[in-house]
């Protein structure tokens, strides 16, 4: 098994989390900017987006269908994604809120304020600002994301909310927050992203 990924990419970062707690042995590939222009990285991916899962001849990008695929043929009927249909529907709301606010939140404020990535600053601002606070008062009443275990949802939206302060984003009012990714930096096979500096 190989995964294509950057250190510093929380999209691959929740993929090498699921395969740390499932205790898989895979291969790192690091697949730069350069690599991903490639023609060859094409037929991998033709949106030369990572991560990318190479599992015999079976190909599979986008992070979170990444996840479902080895929970599903790896660990089928596991609390990482339950077979009943309002807890895996639970599951599913957080992959989405992974995709959908943390990717144009807290992630896209960390990418304009560390890489210059043309995106707007303002607009990541004012997603985080709606979406952290709801995340919080689910927290406070929660002890995982969905199901009231933990599951892929956790390691979905972990990454990019650890790192809102690497994109200017404060987590000081978030205790709740603050407690959940504690949880997931507590679980065996859990390894961070390197750090960034925090910006002035």
């Amino acid at each position: 098994m190989i995964l294509y990924h950057t250190p510093l990419s929380g999209h691959g970062h929740r993929v090498c989390l699921l395969l740390n707690m499932l205790e898989m042995a895979y291969e790192r590939r690091a697949a730069d900017a350069a690599l991903r222009a490639e023609p060859a990285f094409a037929e991998l991916n033709p949106w030369r987006q990572i991560p990318v899962l190479v599992d015999g001849d079976l190909v599979i990008y986008d992070s979170n269908a990444i996840l479902v695929y080895l929970v599903r043929r790896y660990a089928p009927g596991s609390h990482w994604l339950p077979d009943d249909p309002v807890a895996a529907a639970q599951v599913q709301q957080w992959l989405g809120h992974a995709a959908g606010e943390i990717r144009y939140g807290v992630a896209s404020a960390r990418i304009i304020r560390q890489f210059d990535h043309p995106e707007i600053y303002e607009s990541a601002v004012l997603i985080a600002g709606r979406f952290l606070p709801q995340m919080e008062r689910h927290l406070a009443a929660h002890t995982w994301l969905a199901n009231g275990e933990l599951s892929i949802a956790d390691l979905a939206c972990y990454a990019y909310v650890a790192c809102a302060p690497e994109g200017g984003v404060s987590l000081q009012a978030f205790p709740a927050i603050q407690r959940w990714l504690r949880q997931v930096e507590a679980l065996p096979g859990f390894e961070g992203l390197p750090p960034l500096p925090l910006p002035e």
